[in-house]
C-alpha cells in the first residue's frame, strides 16, 4: 500500500522513535530518517528534488550562526572554572559561615551551586566539583546519605535555568527570541528554585534535624574577619565574572556571543589569580569544549535535515492539528506538553529535546497566543528534570562517578526523588504565576500607542496669487 501524505508525518515520527529506541546516535538517526523519508516523498511526488536543495543553505545557516558561537565560549568558561579551584574556595568559606546551623552544609551547597551555575553554565562542572568537595565532609559529619547526594545533584541542575544557561541559548535560537530576553525571563524562576531548595532543607532541619546536623565545634574555624575575608575572596571574583557575562547582556553592551568570549577570558584570569592555570588545564578545557560543541552542531544539523523533510510532508499541520484540538485551550496544551516533555526527558538529552521537539511545539504555542519567552523558560525548567530522573539522569551519573564506593547507587537514586518533585512544583508555579517570568522582561514605556496623539501647528495659509520664486 502506498502511504498518503496525511500519514507521512506520523510515519516519520514513529521511525525516529524506533531508531532512538534501538540506541543509534541521535544526530545520525535524525539525518537517516529525514533523508530516507525525503527520497520516498520525492518518489511519491509529495515534493520535488529541488526542495531538498534548501538543505545546504540551512546547514550553512547553522554553521554561520553567530548566536551559536556562545555555546563553545560558555562551555570553555565552565570547563576552565571547573578546574581552577573556585568551587573549593566558595564551598569552604560558605560551609564554615553556615556550619553552626542544622543543614548548614546543605545551604552552602545550594548557594554555591547557584553561583557556579551563574558563572559556568554546565551541570557537570557544578555536580562534580561540589560532589568531590562536600560529599566526603557531609558523610564525615553524619548527614543522611540521601539528603547529601540529593542536594548535591539538585544544586548542580540549577545551572540549567540560571543564566548563562546553554539551554536558554538553544531555546532562544529555536523559538526565534533574543537570548537576553530568555535570560531576563529566567531570573524569577531561578530565585524561586533556590528558595524552594533552601525551604526543603529548612523543613528537614526542623522535622528531622538528625539528618542534617550542624558542624561540631572542633570543625569550625574562629568567627571574625578571617572567615569573612575567605568568603569575600571567593565571592567577589565570581560576582565580577557574573556581571561581566550577564550584566553586559542585560545592559545591551554585549551580545551573548561577546559576553561568552569575555567570560572565557575572565575564567582564564581567575585561574591565573588562583595559581591553578596550566597549559594542561587549558588543553583539557578546550578538548571538552570541542567535544560538546561538535555534539551540539551535529545534532542541530541532523535536526534541520529531519525538520526540512517533516515540513515538506506538512508535518507542522499534523502537529498543530493534534495539539490545537486538546481540551482546555492554553491550559490543556501546557499540561500535555509538560507531561510529554517530562517523560521524554527519561530517554533524551535536553539538547535533543530542544532541537527535535521544541520547533514542532513553538508554532502551536504562538497560535494559542502563548508568550514564547515564557514558554521557553517553562520548558527549560521542565527539561532540567532530565538530569535528575532515576535511573538515567546525568547529574546522578556524574555523582555516581565521583562518589566513594561506600555510597550506594540506591541512595543516590532515592535521594533525587524529593528534589525532582520540587522541580515539578516550580513548573506548576510558573504556569500558575506567569509574572514570575514576564515581570523581568522589558515592558516598554508603559504607553499605549493607540492613545498617542500628535499636536502640530496648522500650516500657514497659502496665497493663491503668490508668484513662486526660483533660486
Amino acid at each position: 500500500m502506498i502511504p498518503s501524505l496525511e500519514i507521512m508525518p506520523a510515519l516519520m515520527f514513529g521511525g525516529l522513535v524506533v531508531f532512538l529506541l534501538l540506541g543509534f546516535p541521535v544526530a545520525f538517526s535524525l539525518c537517516a530518517v529525514g533523508l530516507f523519508f525525503g527520497f520516498i516523498s520525492i518518489e511519491l511526488g509529495f515534493f520535488t528534488a529541488a526542495y531538498l536543495g534548501n538543505l545546504p543553505l540551512r546547514v550553512f545557516g547553522i554553521l554561520s550562526n553567530d548566536l551559536l558561537l556562545a555555546i563553545p565560549f560558555f562551555t570553555l568558561m565552565g570547563a576552565i572554572l571547573e578546574r581552577c579551584g573556585l568551587a573549593e574556595d566558595l564551598l569552604e568559606g560558605t560551609g564554615q559561615l553556615f556550619g553552626k546551623v542544622p543543614g548548614g552544609l546543605a545551604y552552602a551547597v545550594i548557594i554555591v551551586g547557584a553561583i557556579l551555575g551563574a558563572i559556568t553554565g554546565t551541570v557537570a562542572a557544578s555536580v562534580i566539583a561540589m560532589g568531590m568537595i562536600s560529599l566526603p565532609i557531609m558523610m564525615r559529619y553524619g548527614y543522611d546519605m540521601r539528603i547529601a547526594t540529593g542536594v548535591i545533584a539538585a544544586s548542580g541542575t540549577i545551572t540549567q535555568v540560571i543564566p548563562p544557561s546553554l539551554v536558554l541559548i538553544v531555546l532562544g535560537d529555536q523559538l526565534g527570541k533574543s537570548v537576553g530576553d530568555m535570560y531576563a525571563g529566567a531570573i524569577g524562576p531561578s530565585v524561586l528554585q533556590i528558595l524552594l531548595f533552601m525551604g526543603f532543607i529548612a523543613a528537614v532541619s526542623v522535622f528531622a534535624p538528625h539528618k542534617v546536623p550542624p558542624l561540631p565545634p572542633e570543625a569550625l574555624v574562629p568567627r571574625g574577619w578571617g572567615l569573612w575575608w575567605r568568603v569575600i575572596k571567593g565571592m567577589v571574583p565570581s560576582i565580577v565574572l557574573i556581571f561581566l557575562v550577564l550584566g553586559t547582556i542585560f545592559m545591551g553592551l554585549a551580545t551573548p556571543t561577546e559576553a561568552g568570549a569575555m567570560g572565557a577570558v575572565g575564567a582564564v584570569v581567575l585561574a591565573v589569580i588562583n595559581r591553578r592555570f596550566t597549559w594542561k588545564l587549558l588543553r583539557e578545557a578546550m578538548s571538552n569544549t570541542m567535544r560538546i560543541t561538535a555534539m551540539v552542531i551535529f545534532i542541530l544539523i541532523g535536526a534541520t535535515v529531519f525538520s526540512l523533510v517533516f515540513q515538506g510532508v506538512e508535518g507542522s499541520h499534523w502537529i498543530e492539528h493534534l495539539l490545537a484540538q486538546l481540551p482546555g485551550g492554553q491550559t490543556g496544551f501546557l499540561v500535555f506538553v509538560n507531561v510529554f516533555i517530562f517523560f521524554l526527558a527519561f530517554f533524551l538529552d535536553f539538547f535533543e529535546i530542544a532541537f527535535i521537539v521544541v520547533p514542532l511545539l513553538a508554532p502551536v504555542a504562538a497560535k494559542l497566543d502563548i508568550d514564547l519567552v515564557w514558554f521557553g523558560v517553562l520548558l527549560c525548567i521542565n527539561m532540567q528534570t532530565s538530569f535528575m530522573h532515576p535511573p538515567f539522569g546525568f547529574a546522578l551519573f556524574y555523582l555516581r562517578g565521583i562518589a566513594p564506593k561506600e555510597v550506594r547507587s540506591r541512595d543516590i537514586y532515592w535521594g533525587a526523588v524529593p528534589w525532582l518533585f520540587l522541580q515539578l512544583l516550580l513548573v506548576a508555579i510558573v504556569i500558575a504565576w506567569p509574572e514570575s517570568v514576564t515581570y523581568w522582561l522589558d515592558r516598554g514605556t508603559g504607553v499605549d500607542p493607540a492613545s498617542v496623539t500628535i499636536d502640530a501647528p496648522p500650516p500657514p495659509p497659502q496665497d493663491d496669487n503668490a508668484v513662486p520664486v526660483f533660486r
